[in-house]
């Protein structure tokens, strides 16, 4: 899902499905909606009510954003407006909520946005990206054949152009990583392949996936209905997973690796973050690590003054930590929201090293999402409340010190190479901010 710094994950289930399956922090990028029959409201409603939807959506977003008109002006946003509008009446459900998000996302930033509703036709299938290729990195055991195999295409469509018709679908402001992260989410699920018109069925996609050794097959894949969903049985395309993907309900865990003298910190969420975090200090008292690592590739976002008061204040305060080369924190394009906003206190208030990938949002950005809900078909419309400044710098993105970007060959045999290269890290190797 996609949180606001107050927001937190859906439920245990839907976070341990997404933390294993595809690259993604706690849960599947995207908001669910609050009602499991949304979509069968708005299957039925009249040409009049979606007009009714839309008008509401176009008079009420750029009042409720704190600057609806920072990247698109108001012109532009009008004439999509309209656009839709004029279409409405030979439109499905599914074709009205990708114009309507094609609009949101148009304010671009990356809290403003339209939530799925519940019954958004779920495939069982996921899928990430590594380099130029999409790999299915798990599934059910109904498609166990196709784990590890590249996807080509969808109903018929290249895989490049279906990127393409999914792209207006994510923040247009926002960095090049969160969006591709949020097109790895939408390519399975079924209201959307079928709302920008690849699937002809929303409860179905032919998937054409292709093994290494050159073979191609199509993959029928029928979605998880909602009251089926607690039931699906995940595989992965890795035995044993790495660290950071261990103990997926867990939003915040820790452990001594005594062989590289290391506290590991898997730091997902913010629940009860004061007393999980004074038990984490616990530990760094009672073990005197030579590293600390504070792991939050898959953290989805929170509330950032907790971080800040329960984490950065006292690490801080740790001399024989907070120094360069003992204190790491790992970053990726899952690093949301407030999870971007504690990497920036951590890069400018200690000595961490940062790790990873580039963090998944930009730090000088509208943030604070709150919601409104649509009269008719009750879809929620997500939007930013306050303008946020975390950095100083000219460039407007947090990259990590340490770049490193996990190949397939990597995620596939469960080796976590960031990781790895913080063991290594012996103080001549980094290429410090």
């Amino acid at each position: 899902m996609w949180y606001t710094h107050l927001e937190r994950a859906a439920s245990p289930r839907a976070r341990k499905a997404s933390v294993y399956a595809a690259l993604i922090f706690v849960v599947i990028v995207i908001a669910f909606g609050s009602s499991s029959s949304a979509q069968t409201e708005a299957s039925s409603l009249t040409t009049a009510q979606w007009h009714e939807d839309l008008k509401v959506l176009a008079t009420k977003l750029p009042r409720k954003h704190a600057n609806a008109f920072h990247f698109i002006s108001r012109e532009q946003f009008e004439s999509e407006v309209a656009d839709l509008d004029s279409k409405l009446s030979g439109m499905d459900a599914d074709q009205i909520y990708v114009g309507m998000d094609r609009i949101v996302n148009s304010i671009g930033d990356g809290h403003t946005h339209m939530r799925l509703p519940s019954d958004h036709a779920k495939l069982p299938i996921e899928v990430a990206r590594f380099g130029s290729d999409y790999r299915v990195v798990a599934t059910t055991p109904a498609y166990k054949e196709a784990l590890g195999a590249r996807v080509t295409g969808v109903d018929d469509t290249p895989i490049a152009h279906v990127h393409d018709l999914l792209l207006p679908l994510t923040p247009g402001d926002e960095t090049t990583v969160l969006r591709e992260s949020r097109i790895s989410d939408l390519l399975t699920i079924g209201m959307v392949l079928h709302g920008v018109g690849v699937s002809p069925d929303r409860d179905t996609a032919i998937y054409t996936v292709a093994n290494d050794d050159g073979r191609e097959f199509p993959l029928t894949v029928h979605s998880i209905q909602p009251g089926e969903a607690s039931a699906v049985s995940w595989i992965h395309v890795f035995g044993r997973p790495p660290l950071f993907r261990q103990k997926p309900d867990d939003s915040f865990w820790y452990t001594y690796l005594a062989d590289h003298r290391t506290v590991y910190c898997s730091f997902r969420g913010y629940k009860e973050l004061a007393q999980r975090a004074k038990r984490l200090f616990e530990l760094i008292q009672q073990q005197h690590p030579d590293k600390l690592v504070i792991d939050m590739r898959l953290n989805g976002g929170g509330d950032y003054t907790q971080g800040l008061k329960h984490l950065i204040h006292p690490i801080q305060e740790l001399p024989e930590i907070n120094r360069k080369g003992h204190l790491f924190v790992l970053v990726g394009a899952k690093t949301f929201s407030a999870a971007m906003s504690n990497a920036a206190h951590f890069r400018y208030q200690t000595k961490a090293i940062l790790v990873g990938q580039e963090v998944g949002e930009k730090p000088n950005s509208y943030q604070e999402g709150r919601g409104m809900t649509l009269p008719n078909s009750h879809w929620t419309v997500r939007y930013s409340v306050k303008f946020y400044r975390f950095v100083k710098d000219d460039e407007n993105v947090i990259r990590p010190d340490q770049e490193i970007i996990p190949s397939w060959n990597d995620y596939g045999s469960g080796r976590d190479p960031v990781l790895d290269w913080v063991f290594a890290y012996d103080g001549t190797t980094a290429r410090l901010h």
